[in-house]
């Protein structure tokens, strides 16, 4: 058997069948050295409370469905580890979400974000298949590449403390996710997107904390694309840059 060592979880709890407010729950878990905070979880889930909810999926940082507070901070519990955490570990749902049972949050006002801000390749006219494929250089491909890497994870949100106090505020995710297909050399539809971003709850609204970058688990630096797509915005708006898929 390897050897365990007994940790403290605090875990926020709320039964809406039964509970008018979250509440705090103290549970014993015997932890191996290795084991990650999603380990803990579902022993706990397996071993003590088969009543827990939480999400989780891929248990590599990939799928972003395991994102939860752990001791103040938005991470994914499958990156965390116990034994590089403070007693008592504290653990509650995302912050500046709706709670829909124990640690799973309502997250269909993020997903409709996203949607918002078209983030996929629009052209005007679709090149047809036989005629190859849209060529393009490593340096443009450089361009957008690390807002790539966004997992649709959502810790951005539960860090942003614009979020906290506008919750129509579109977000550090759809903002980066907007900036990278409009810096994508394939992309037409940069002028479909201003509207969205240039809104009162679009990049205007950000007060630049940096605290969505600070957690991102992909170092996608969401800040960053908000800064850049401000000064993008400024020069359209003066018209010393065009909007690509402008008519």
């Amino acid at each position: 058997m390897a050897e365990t060592r007994n940790i403290g979880f605090e875990i926020l709890r709320f039964r809406p069948e039964s509970d008018e407010e979250p509440v705090w729950e103290t549970f014993e878990v015997p932890c191996r050295e290795e084991w990650v905070v999603l380990d803990a979880l579902n022993y706990i889930k397996d071993e003590i409370d088969g009543t827990l909810s939480h999400r989780w999926s891929c248990r590599m940082g990939v799928c972003g469905s395991c994102g939860m507070m752990v001791n103040g901070t938005p991470k994914l519990t499958c990156n965390a580890f116990v034994r590089d955490l403070p007693e008592p570990i504290r653990i509650a749902p995302l912050a500046n979400f709706p709670i829909v049972r124990d640690l799973v949050v309502d997250l269909e006002s993020f997903v409709t974000k996203i949607k918002k801000v078209k983030p996929w390749i629009i052209r005007k006219t679709e090149k047809d298949v036989a005629h190859g494929e849209y060529m393009q250089t490593p340096d443009e491909l450089d361009n957008y590449k690390q807002f790539t890497m966004c997992i649709n994870c959502s810790l951005c949100y539960a860090a942003c403390p614009v979020l906290a106090h506008e919750p129509d505020f579109i977000g550090p995710a759809a903002i980066a996710l907007a900036f990278r297909y409009n810096q994508d050399s394939r992309d037409e539809g940069e002028a479909e997107r201003y509207d969205v971003l240039n809104s009162h709850e679009g990049v205007w609204s950000c007060s630049y904390a940096n605290e969505c970058s600070e957690v991102c688990p992909k170092s996608v630096d969401p800040a960053a694309a908000v800064n850049r797509s401000k000064l993008v915005s400024a020069m359209q708006w003066t018209g010393l840059l065009s909007k690509r898929g402008a008519e």
